[in-house]
């Protein structure tokens, strides 16, 4: 498990981070400029869209949990399509933003591993978080906990690539293959039932559904 220190370091990187970036770049891609960023997040959104719908029901709308959300940005916009959310993130600079911009989320403060919440979810969304957990066993709780969190016939939606190995990236990204996901999750119950790239650029990674079957 990653040493105290070290955490400490990463949730002060993420700080700063989005006490300094924009809206977008902040949880987005760094590299672009916000036009790009603009471009990414309607891209990844619209297939979000594709995979949970905009609306189940006025009557009975889907119960989402976005795991990590940032400062928001997809939590607002799945509220705006009907879904009643709850979101959390481990960075308080995040947290009180997205809390300030409202939109109909409910936020909380909490890391990947400790969310805790008094109902099951239809879909347990974390989307390019995973991949910035570097520790194996912190990575292994975090994802067992998400996967907690999700009813029956409920799906966890997280993103990664989906090559055949680990693949660090820079400081804080690694990337993990899909059986390293199925081994985690196919022993709680959750099948993997789609692999939806971005289609982005040169971006690699992609959405990885998991539904729970039992």
């Amino acid at each position: 498990m990653t040493d105290q220190p070290t955490r400490d370091r990463t949730r002060a990187y993420w700080d700063t981070r989005h006490r300094e970036r924009d809206t977008l770049a902040s949880g987005g891609h760094i590299g672009l400029d916000r036009p790009g960023n603009e471009i990414f997040y309607a891209q990844r959104l619209g297939t979000l869209l594709t995979l949970i719908g905009d609306l189940s029901s006025p009557a009975a709308p889907l119960f989402v949990l976005d795991a990590g959300c940032g400062k928001g940005h997809f939590a607002r916009a799945l509220a705006r399509c009907g879904h009643r959310v709850d979101a959390f993130d481990a960075s308080p600079e995040a947290v009180a933003q997205a809390r300030a911009k409202g939109g109909g989320p409910r936020y909380d403060l909490a890391a990947l591993a400790d969310f805790r919440s008094p109902w099951p979810y239809d879909i347990v969304l974390c989307v390019d978080v995973l991949f910035h957990v570097l520790d194996d066993a912190e990575w292994s709780a975090a994802l067992r906990n998400l996967a907690s969190l999700v009813r029956v016939t409920g799906r966890l939606i997280v993103t990664d690539e989906e090559g055949p190995g680990l693949t660090p990236r820079g400081d804080y990204i690694l990337h993990r293959p899909t059986d390293a996901y199925r081994t985690e999750l196919e022993p709680l119950g959750l099948t993997h039932t789609l692999f939806r790239p971005y289609g982005f650029r040169e971006n690699l990674v992609g959405f990885h559904v998991f539904t729970r079957t039992r």
